[in-house]
C-alpha cells in the first residue's frame, strides 16, 4: 500500500480528530513530533503523494504515446514551459525510465513539474546531436546543464576534418537522406531530400548558397559544426560525405549528390564523390 493510501486509510480510522503525533510516528516514522509539526508534517506528505501520483499518470501517458524509436524530446511542465531536453535510441523506453517509481525519492524539482512531452524522430546519430543540441540553445531547459556553444578547440578533431563538408545519413523516411551540411566557421545546415533526386534542383541550389553565397551569413544559427566535425572523427567515420568545392557549379553538385544517393550501398559503405562518374568507396567493418 502506498504512503498516501496509508495515511488516508489511518485518518479515516481516527474520525474527525486525528492524533497526527500518532500518525506521525507510525506511518512516517517520526517520534516526539509537537501536534503541531505532526500535523503539517502529515499535511506535506499527502500533498506530496498526491503530486507522485500526478507525476507516475502523466509519465504512463506520455511512455504509452511515444514511438519505440530514435528521436530527440522535449520533457514540460503543465504551462508548457521546456524543462528538459534529450535524446534516446527508444524514445518510449527512455520516456518510461524518466517515471520510474525508483527515481522519485532523488528526483530534482523540476522533473517533478513534468505533465507533457513531445519528440522529434531523427534517423541517425548525427541527427540527433545536432538537433538535441538547437532545442537547448532555442528553448533553454530549465534542468539541462546549459553549455556554451561546442567549440573546435575542446575537441580532439583532426585538422583534416574541420573543413566545409556535406554528409549523407539516413532519414525516418526511408526514401529519403538528409543532407547535413557544415562549415569551417561552425555554421550547419539539414535538408531532407528524396533519394530518387526528384527534389535535388532546389537543395543543390541552397547547398551551394550556403556554401559560397556572399549572403551565406543569413543561414547563421547557433555554430554547432563542431557537432558534425567531432561525429566524424569517432563514430561517424564511415559515414558517406562529399566536398562541396568539388563541385564548382550548382548543377555539379546536383550531379554528384544524385551518384551518392543512388547508390545502394549509400549506408552501408562510406561513399566519397570524386566526380559525377568516379567514387571511392571503403567498407564498413562488421
Amino acid at each position: 500500500m502506498l504512503l498516501r493510501d496509508r495515511l488516508l486509510a489511518r485518518l479515516a480510522e481516527m474520525g474527525p480528530a486525528p492524533d497526527h503525533q500518532r500518525l506521525a510516528a507510525e506511518v512516517l516514522g517520526i517520534r516526539n513530533a509537537s501536534p503541531e509539526l505532526a500535523k503539517r508534517l502529515v499535511a506535506q506528505a499527502l500533498v506530496v503523494e498526491d503530486r507522485r501520483a500526478v507525476w507516475r499518470r502523466a509519465g504512463d501517458r506520455i511512455a504509452a504515446n511515444a514511438p519505440d524509436a530514435p528521436g530527440v524530446y522535449v520533457l514540460r511542465d503543465e504551462n508548457g514551459r521546456a524543462i528538459y531536453v534529450g535524446k534516446a535510441n527508444r524514445l518510449r523506453r527512455r520516456l518510461r525510465a524518466h517515471f520510474a517509481m525508483r527515481r522519485w525519492r532523488g528526483l530534482k524539482a523540476p522533473f517533478a513539474r513534468i505533465a507533457d512531452a513531445d519528440w522529434h524522430e531523427v534517423g541517425s546519430e548525427l541527427e540527433a546531436l545536432l538537433r538535441e543540441a538547437a532545442l537547448i540553445d532555442e528553448l533553454q531547459p530549465s534542468a539541462n546543464v546549459q553549455v556554451s556553444a561546442p567549440s573546435l578547440e575542446t575537441r580532439a578533431i583532426p585538422d583534416r576534418l574541420t573543413r566545409d563538408v556535406i554528409v549523407v545519413v539516413p532519414s525516418v523516411d526511408i526514401q529519403s537522406a538528409e543532407l547535413v551540411a557544415a562549415r569551417a566557421d561552425g555554421e550547419w545546415l539539414i535538408v531532407r531530400t528524396a533519394r530518387d533526386a526528384s527534389e535535388l534542383k532546389g537543395h543543390a541550389t541552397r547547398l551551394m548558397r550556403f556554401f559560397r553565397s556572399p549572403l551565406r551569413d543569413r543561414f547563421a544559427s547557433r555554430p554547432l559544426a563542431p557537432i558534425v566535425f567531432s561525429w566524424l572523427a569517432g563514430r561517424g567515420t564511415s559515414a558517406s560525405r562529399l566536398d562541396p568545392h568539388d563541385a564548382p557549379t550548382v548543377a555539379a553538385l546536383r550531379s554528384r549528390l544524385r551518384v551518392l544517393l543512388a547508390d545502394d550501398d549509400l549506408f552501408a559503405e562510406r561513399i566519397v564523390v570524386v566526380d559525377s562518374e568516379v567514387r571511392t568507396t571503403r567498407r564498413v567493418r562488421p
